[in-house]
């Protein structure tokens, strides 16, 4: 998981890295390299990734795409935790209303364009309103 870092010059405290990994529920696969992990454990090794690094804006391209829903809440909830309580931003790009949810404000894109937003909304109120701009004639 650090190999990215180091060929970067950058050598992260084994501590953290350590931890990263159990944030993300691969402690136990520490050694094992990319092609021994599942898509879903690639893609909480990216995350573990962000957790060393601490960059101020994450990006998020469908983080839970590839997971089942424990594992997608429990990222879903890293990344709540990385806004919340180290002061990140965190830029997520979905289709689920369930992780969308988890954020502040949700934008609406039509045809590469902001059409709409909400704050503070559930799952059901994003995909409710998913649904009314997938109806909207064009």
């Amino acid at each position: 998981m650090a190999l990215p870092l180091r060929l970067a010059g950058r050598r992260p405290p084994r501590g953290r890295v350590r931890e990263a990994l159990r944030q993300v529920g691969l402690a136990d696969r520490a050694r094992h390299r990319p092609a021994e992990l599942s898509g879903g454990q690639q893609q909480r090794v990216a995350l573990a990734r962000a957790l060393i690094t601490r960059p101020e804006v994450l990006f998020a391209d469908e983080p839970t795409g590839a997971l089942d829903s424990r594992t997608g809440r429990e990222v879903l909830t890293l990344l709540r935790a990385m806004a919340d309580g180290e002061g990140r931003t965190v830029v997520m790009v979905t289709h689920d209303p369930v992780a969308a949810s988890y954020a502040d404000r949700v934008l609406f894109l039509v045809d590469g364009r902001v059409h709409d937003e909400l704050t503070g909304s559930g799952p059901d109120g994003i995909a409710t309103r998913m649904t009314r701009l997938e109806a909207a004639p064009c």
